[in-house]
């Protein structure tokens, strides 16, 4: 890409790197700094890179030199209060988030050409990929055919998506498509998209400057493991950084997590990632860089720092990186790379961005020191990622949240049969569906714990809760690291020697990140291991993890909807909220991808795998899982016969080409997209209709009504879901309206691009609890103030039509999870003009800003409860008209009776450009305007 530089050099940086006898590059020197009297040494890793952004987009406006100073002299303990404009190299989509962004950029050029400007002027400036990986489904499953069955109805569901994306590849400049069923977003970017040293043509001249990315996607932290600064914005911040728009953000504070020791034997990566992820979460990183450092770093490869980094998400922080050092050398060779890792370490080195642990420690905000000895075996669950359990406590993390589940859904439990069922009385030596007297179930009680099933093929078993439904190697966090898939591969190996099976209730899928994974388990020998213990190629791309698990067999889903069974998954991924994974399993463990073998052999969560066999074998000997669990260096030697760059190399040498149906696919051209009404995938947005010349501004909230009260962790899950379309909610209904079949309703992921499914699906999480419509889940509120129940799609539009204004009241940590703009998105459609909550995710706030919603914060300690709020008051927000960031606000809720409660909230707008985005509307708007008058 050929480019202009900013003309201000105030600090004198800019110099030139040779490499071999012909290759020149310019670049801004971090260590003329350091040469100047600068302190560069105490500067994190993470804050040098931020420093190198500014240092080369001065311009005097956008970044000037007060802003480079104060990252130099970047304080570490001082809270966040000086914005800064960080401008990424690149962006990264992913098809669920990428196709509303390809939506928004189309519609933007019509509404540019409506307003007397020219269409082309709507063209990303920032180099973007976007992966096709969210949209296929697992509907087959433990056969040798479940793959390509998989990808014809991939195609068949989303062909409307995919002509739309590769319209948008030949419409917009700097955009490539990578096309579906051939990795996951985050380890397609790990293994071949990222440079790690980035190159353009500025006025002439070749520049190199470090790789850093956001994407659409929370876990785009997984580059964080190679050294490169990345993190998941929403799609309305990622569109707006295409367009040349820099991100908004307050300097950060950096934790340092100081690795020692070694990982004990028979102890992965995953139990690594779920120790830091509890562990930082008990520190509280919201916000916050982490930053990993210290002698523990030598001890682990890329994919194990990948597999950390990926999960930055879970753990809160902004990012989680890794230096560079010689291992990311090894991997950029490893993965086909060998030219970019030579100029890489050129650069880095020359930068003093290079790790020497000789060189004095960074000054850090904070350190967390972390001996990788202390690693235990661990799972991660029934319902959040940081809720970190030991394999040996799982069978009780289980029961006592089934236990609170039955208390809260106001069912009696007897205290006798509680005791026996929680305590050791309960305890059972193999699965309860393999315990039978007659038919019946020894441990019987009021749990009522099982029900019988008979399958198609006439077998017979007792489905109990607990019992496993649900196995799956799948997503980005486990997927790139071949030292876990190895063995899973060797586990499954030594469990078909032994004679054992997977148990028949237990829905397996492998589905790996890139094609290379089932390269090398196929070269290893693994793969028919795997196979025969139903572990079949499902896909490529992110599938359970995402809530594609697809549908449970018949026999299963019904067993589990009579009886009203806590069945439960277990999958190697990184998110596990409530009604993710499948709407009907409501147990959902993070594991290891050999865990996760294991416990499809075991069947139900009900055992304790460090004591009990997972199965007997053709003697009627017991096996235990030690007994098949592979020695580190047996997984070390397979590694290093079998990973090859040569592999890498051939996977990536036609990544962008395709299959033969996406080669087949007759995408519309020009520069404009033309919409068809009778779609129900693709539709113009209706964010840009009538938009005038000027931005609105800001106006007093008066007599708003509350649409939702929420509790403590609402995750973006709940109010914009991903997974099944029901057929009795609100976008069920509409579907059914335009003639779709229940069965063709896809998922709500892949129908973002048609906002009439997506405001109707806000809010419509089944696992939602509305507290203004208390004894419901989903979908339910109160239309006030007479409170009749209805879906919260149909008071909104009655609110609307009466000219209400609302907002929503929530607690701690609202809108964790994925970086889901629709979250946003369909709050604003649905009328919502503020937010109240405790606290809110990084992400989720960003997206709130975008769409022009005032996200706002109680303060003193306050909350709904606390002030008396029942919801259903009506609520003033005045002073909006001259707002300023991070302003205090007063409130009044005003109840039928006129009692009214005062309490403060602080504005949530934190920075200056973002009231800017908010006064136009939102960032699109904003950039919308910035074009025409350009």
């Amino acid at each position: 890409m050929s480019t202009s530089t900013p003309s201000h050099n105030s600090f004198n940086t800019a110099k030139t790197l040779k490499l071999g006898k012909k290759q020149q590059y310019h670049y801004h020197s971090l260590a003329e700094l350091g040469e100047s009297g600068y302190d560069m040494e105490r500067l994190p890793f993470s804050i040098k890179i931020l420093l190198e952004n500014l240092l080369r987009r001065e311009d005097g406006a956008t970044v000037t030199k007060e802003d480079i100073e104060a990252v130099i002299h970047w304080q570490a303990e001082a809270e966040p209060d000086k914005e800064i404009f960080f401008m990424p190299a690149r962006v990264l989509l992913q098809d669920f988030t990428g196709v509303p962004a390809v939506a928004d950029l189309a519609a933007m050029r019509a509404a540019v050409q409506q307003l007397g400007g020219k269409a082309a002027q709507i063209n990303p400036f920032t180099p973007a990929d976007l992966v096709i990986d969210h949209s296929v489904q697992v509907d087959h499953y433990g056969s040798a055919g479940a793959f390509g069955l998989n990808a014809k109805l991939e195609f068949q569901r989303n062909r409307e998506r995919y002509e739309f994306l590769k319209w948008g590849q030949q419409a917009f400049d700097n955009f490539h498509v990578v096309p579906p069923d051939s990795g996951i977003v985050h380890q397609v970017n790990l293994e071949h998209l990222a440079p790690l040293a980035m190159t353009a043509e500025i006025d002439g001249e070749q520049w190199v400057y470090p790789d850093t990315v956001i994407g659409t996607d929370s876990h785009t932290t997984m580059i964080n493991g190679l050294g490169v600064l990345g993190w998941g914005v929403g799609g309305i911040e990622a569109e707006a950084a295409l367009l040349g728009q820099p991100s908004s953000m307050l300097i950060p504070q950096v934790v340092g997590f100081k690795l020692s020791g070694d990982l004990p034997a028979g102890v992965t990566a995953t139990d690594l990632v779920l120790a830091v992820t509890e562990r930082l979460r008990q520190v509280g990183v919201v916000g916050k860089f982490v930053e990993f450092f210290g002698p523990g770093l030598s001890q682990l490869g890329l994919a194990d720092r990948a597999t950390i980094a990926n999960m930055a998400p879970e753990y809160g922080a902004t990012c989680g990186i890794f230096p560079v050092d010689e291992k990311t050398m090894e991997y950029m060779r490893l993965t086909g790379r060998d030219e970019r890792a030579a100029l890489a370490e050129a650069y880095f080195h020359a930068q003093g961005l290079w790790f020497d642990p000789s060189q004095p420690e960074p000054h850090y905000s904070q350190v967390v020191e972390f001996d990788l000895g202390t690693v235990e075996p661990s799972l991660a669950g029934p319902s959040r990622p940081q809720d970190r359990v030991n394999l040996s406590d799982v069978r009780n993390s289980f029961r006592q949240a089934l236990a609170q589940q039955l208390e809260r859904e106001g069912k009696e439990v007897d205290a006798t049969q509680r005791e026996r069922w929680l305590g050791e009385g309960g305890n059972v030596t193999l699965a309860p569906e393999l315990e039978h007297i007659d038919g019946n179930i020894k441990d019987n009680n009021v749990f009522k714990l099982c029900a019988p099933v008979r399958q198609p093929d006439g077998t017979t078993y007792n489905l109990c809760h607990g019992s496993v439904v649900i196995a799956a190697i799948t997503s980005c966090t486990n997927t790139s690291n071949p030292a876990v898939l190895m063995a899973a591969g060797l586990l499954a190996r030594n469990a078909v020697k032994r004679g054992l099976q997977t148990k028949p209730w237990v829905k397996t899928s492998l589905a790996p990140g890139s094609k290379v994974v089932t390269d090398y388990l196929i070269r290893a020998g693994l793969m028919p291991y795997l196979e025969g213990l139903r572990f079949h190629l499902a896909g490529y791309g992110c599938t359970t993890c995402i809530g594609n698990s697809g549908p449970l067999p018949d026999h299963i889903s019904a067993a589990v909807r009579d009886t009203d069974l806590a069945v439960a998954a277990v999958l190697s991924g990184n998110r596990n909220f409530e009604g993710r994974i499948n709407p009907q399993v409501k147990a959902n463990y993070l594991a290891s991808p050999p865990l996760v073998v294991a416990y499809a052999l075991a069947g139900n969560l009900n055992m304790d795998l460090t004591k009990d066999p997972l199965g007997i074998d053709p003697n009627g000997e017991p096996v235990y899982l030690q007994d098949i669990w592979p020695d580190k260096s047996e997984v070390d030697e397979v590694i290093r016969q079998h990973v090859s760059s040569e592999e890498f190399k051939r996977v990536y040498s036609n990544i962008f080409n395709g299959d033969e149906s996406w080669r087949g696919l007759a995408a519309p051209e020009g520069e404009l997209f033309q919409w068809h009404n009778d779609s129900t995938y693709i539709k113009e947005p209706p964010f840009f209709h009538d938009m005038s010349p000027e931005p609105p501004g800001l106006a007093d909230i008066q007599g708003a009504r509350v649409l939702v009260k929420l509790g403590d962790s609402v995750t973006t899950d709940h109010i914009s879901p991903a997974g099944a379309i029901a057929e009795e909610s609100a976008a069920g209904q509409y579907l059914i309206q335009q003639g779709v079949k229940p069965q063709d309703f896809n998922s709500y992921g892949a129908r973002r691009g048609n906002h009439e499914v997506m405001v109707r699906g806000t809010f419509a999480n089944i696992r939602l609890r509305n507290q203004l419509a208390p004894g419901t889940e989903g979908g339910m509120t109160r239309l006030l103030p007479d409170g009749a129940q209805m879906t919260i799609y149909d008071a909104a539009q009655q609110y609307q039509q009466q000219g209400t204004p609302l907002i929503v009241l929530g607690g701690t940590e609202y809108g964790t999870g994925s970086s889901r703009d629709w979250a946003a998105k369909g709050t604003l459609l649905l009328g919502v003009k503020a937010v109240i909550a405790q606290s809110y995710e990084r992400i989720h706030r960003s997206n709130l800003v975008g769409m022009g919603v005032l996200p706002l914060q109680f303060q003193n300690g306050d909350n709904a409860d606390k002030l008396g709020l029942s919801g259903e008051e009506r609520f003033d927000i005045v002073g909006l008209e001259n707002l300023e960031p991070a302003q205090t606000l007063t409130v009044k809720a005003t109840a039928d009776d006129g009692k009214v409660t005062e309490f403060q909230v602080r504005n949530r707008i934190d920075t200056a450009k973002e009231l800017e985005y908010v006064r136009h509307g939102g960032i699109l708007p904003y950039v919308l305007r910035q074009a025409i008058t350009s």
